[in-house]
């Protein structure tokens, strides 16, 4: 099965794999492998009622990596050729190791475990008049909203990436990986001033899934809408400490970034992590636990396999205030004695991998949403965030609230503008005193940067209350 698949879809089989990997298990070599991408992807964009983009892009390529101690080399080729793949992994073991002598390897296709996003192939792609008449359903329902909403930019992408991943241990795996996205923004006008919104959503799903049954879509487009309009409205955020809750869903973006990338093998290997030397210690309320899950069906950050052929789980990270758990690819986990996780994750072929998350959230409490609100006099109540700025070294964060509220006695009421959050991640977990019982997790639109690398991952909240927070604002 392997040797028809590769010939087929790389015209390779599996004795250009063994003399690749042969060509670089030489000396001392602690692992190798070899990881072939082919993809393809799609998109169309609408603004302002016209289609001014659409494009298709194939991409295809190899990159073979040496891991020798703490070094690694690494070298990848545009063309799927022996001679070329040999000479990459010739480059990348003089790189790791310097030594001139070959290995032998009899691969076998390891047997595949899951799938949890099975899309027919020909689900993958749709006629362009399908993903046009989508975009302009979704122009014509946020325009609906209201008539200040004075332009409308839609897209959706679709995109099926096949790897293979060739492994010194002798196995070879397998996995074809779809994903969908559709981004909507919303441009309202009115009082002299202009505002911007933002949703969208998808995830590892066939297109047909967005076509026939829009709803979804269509309340992407709404929200979008919604939060241009509430931008109209909106008073200068106060600034100070303060209580401040944060929504279900996509607010875990905060944790992501001010948690989860201190929690991944590389940094706690190296000890540039605020969480390293941690390990079994208290770090956050009692209240809280914390999970990555790469095996959520249909997630945006689930995959079958990781890229480096690891099948994906379920890591606590955090359980019950105590710090119990990293994000291990290959190479940190075996220089820090321990299993990997399914956490190796690369962009491309072009780029090795390192440890990534997948779905990063924190696990329901037994608070009421409402009663959490209830319980603030004079805070903040954030919905959702358009970036930030973290240091990993000690935490410290700077996000920024895109759509937020006032809360007074116990009751939302002004929408505000301006408003960041500023803090340190392991302390802003000491601080969460109220943890809701209506885990949500993002629509599917959060792609992860890291050292120049992009992936897609997924995030997710309860509601949380979190107690003395600063909060910049612009109230005068």
């Amino acid at each position: 099965m392997a040797g028809s698949f590769l010939a087929t879809r790389f015209g390779l089989d599996e004795r250009a794999l063994d003399r690749t990997l042969g060509s670089a298990l030489v000396g001392r070599i602690d692992h190798a492998d070899v990881f072939l991408e082919a993809s393809e992807t799609e998109s169309v964009g609408l603004e302002d009622g016209e289609v001014r983009q659409a494009s298709h892009q194939i991409v295809q390529g190899a990159g073979i990596r040496v891991l020798v101690g703490d070094r690694t080399g690494y070298a990848y080729t545009d063309e799927i050729t022996r001679p070329r793949l040999e000479a990459a992994a010739s480059s990348a073991r003089q790189i790791a190791a310097g030594s001139e002598s070959h290995a032998a390897l009899d691969l076998r296709l390891a047997p595949g475990t899951r799938d949890l996003y099975p899309v027919a192939r020909d689900d993958l792609s749709r006629p362009l008049p399908d993903r046009v008449e989508l975009l302009r359903r979704i122009d014509r329902a946020c325009r609906a909203v209201d008539p200040r909403i004075v332009n409308v930019m839609a897209g959706v992408a679709n995109e099926s990436r096949t790897i293979v991943v060739a492994t010194s241990d002798g196995r070879i795996v397998i996995d074809e990986q779809p994903m969908v996205r559709v981004s909507v923004t919303c441009v309202a006008e009115g009082s002299g001033r202009k505002q911007t919104g933002t949703s969208g959503g998808g995830g590892r799903m066939g297109l047909t899934a967005l076509l026939e049954h829009d709803e979804p879509v269509l309340g992407w487009a709404r929200a979008a809408a919604r939060q241009a309009l509430i931008g109209l409205e909106a008073r200068e955020a106060p600034a100070g400490e303060m209580n401040v809750v944060l929504g279900p869903g996509w607010p875990g973006v905060l944790l992501h970034e001010a948690i989860g990338h201190g929690l991944e093998g590389d940094f706690i290997r190296k000890g540039t992590s605020a969480f390293a030397n941690l390990l079994g210690e208290r770090v956050a309320s009692e209240l809280c636990t914390v999970v990555d899950d790469g095996t959520l069906a249909a997630r945006r950050g689930s995959i079958n396999i990781d890229d480096e052929g690891t099948p994906t789980g379920r890591t606590v990270l955090i359980e019950k205030g105590r710090l119990c758990g990293f994000l291990q690819d290959r190479q940190n986990a075996r220089l820090m004695g321990v299993a990997p996780t399914g956490n190796g994750r690369r962009e491309s072929y072009m780029h090795f991998p390192m440890p990534r998350m997948t779905n990063t959230f924190m696990l329901a409490g037994e608070d009421a949403p409402e009663d959490i609100i209830r319980s603030v006099d004079r805070g903040l109540y954030a919905v959702s965030f358009a970036g930030g700025q973290v240091d990993i070294t000690n935490g410290k964060f700077v996000f920024s609230a895109s759509e937020a509220y006032l809360i007074e006695g116990g009751r939302i009421t002004a929408p505000v503008r301006g408003a960041t959050l500023i803090g340190n991640g392991p302390d802003v977990l000491t601080r969460i005193t109220r943890v809701g019982s209506d885990l949500a997790l993002d629509s599917g639109v959060g792609t992860c940067g890291k050292d120049g690398q992009s992936v897609p991952v997924g995030v997710g909240l309860p509601t949380i209350r979190i107690d003395g927070l600063t909060v910049g604002g612009t109230a005068t």
